[in-house]
């Protein structure tokens, strides 16, 4: 890998799996090396994939093929940044409808377990507002929400 720094992801022998997913699902996505164990390990035998080398929108990531000692959880995520309503469905409905599951506030978890938020643009605009009042109505629209909807966003910052 050339990043001196990489998101190191754990998996339960599904590394590659999720980063194919990974790529054909988000822009500036690609799946790297595939390295196979040299020998036995804990959670495999030799052979099995060991790691993946991917990005996910340009950020290099490691898939470590660990076992099952340890789940991902909400303390790490992925916050994508979208452009429309248009990508923000995509990209939800990509991730939720491939075995994932919904949460609040654009918050949803595929099916390895790993957070992401799938954020409007305007909904991050909204926090920065200057009108304070605008950005409490967005806000309390927001939490009220699974996936985004940018018009109740838009709707709610107009007051």
């Amino acid at each position: 890998m050339i990043s001196k720094n990489t998101i190191c992801l754990w998996y339960d022998g599904t590394a590659l799996d999720a980063a194919t997913f990974y790529a054909k699902t988000f822009p500036d996505s690609t799946v790297g090396a595939v390295h196979r164990a040299p020998g036995d390990f804990p959670s495999g035998k030799q052979g099995d994939v060991l790691t993946v080398e991917f990005t996910v929108m340009g950020i290099p990531c490691l898939g470590l093929n660990g076992g099952p000692a340890f789940k991902h959880s909400e303390a790490f995520s992925f916050q994508v940044a979208t452009d429309d309503q248009a990508e923000t469905d995509r990209l939800w409905n990509a991730i939720v409808g491939n075995g994932g599951q919904e949460s609040a506030c654009g918050w949803c978890k595929d099916k390895w377990g790993l957070s992401w938020q799938i954020t409007p643009r305007v909904l991050t605009a909204t926090f920065t507002s200057p009108d304070r009042a605008a950005a409490k109505r967005a806000f309390d629209a927001m939490m009220g929400m699974t996936k985004i909807d940018v018009a109740a966003i838009e709707a709610a910052l107009k007051g």
